[in-house]
């Protein structure tokens, strides 16, 4: 699993690549906590070389809204293949995210 955080736009950007599993998940964290000091600025999940999401990650990815909607950030998904896709939306997830 692979993890690159830019800023753009005034938006932080987080481009994951790979398998986000329980094995993975830990270190995944680690390196998405930057996204905790969004401060304002909004978060952009881009998911579109990512293959695979576990709970482990729907975990994370759910922390990292919960971090930032105190703050005025807004969360978005983008690049979710049909799997993810279905992914989200069987946990519910798809209620939660906005998707771009």
């Amino acid at each position: 699993m692979k993890t690159t955080i830019e800023e753009k736009d005034g938006n932080l950007i987080a481009f994951l690549n790979g398998r986000l599993d329980t094995a993975a998940a830990p270190q995944t964290e680690k390196e998405l906590a930057p996204l905790y000091q969004s401060d304002g600025r909004d978060v952009v999940l881009d998911c579109s070389q990512l293959d695979y999401i576990s709970s482990s990650g729907l975990r994370i990815f759910l922390a990292i809204l919960k971090n930032a909607k105190p703050k005025g950030s807004h969360v978005f998904i983008t690049g979710l293949n049909d799997e993810l896709r279905q992914v989200f939306a069987m946990t519910g997830f798809t209620n939660l995210f906005e998707f771009k």
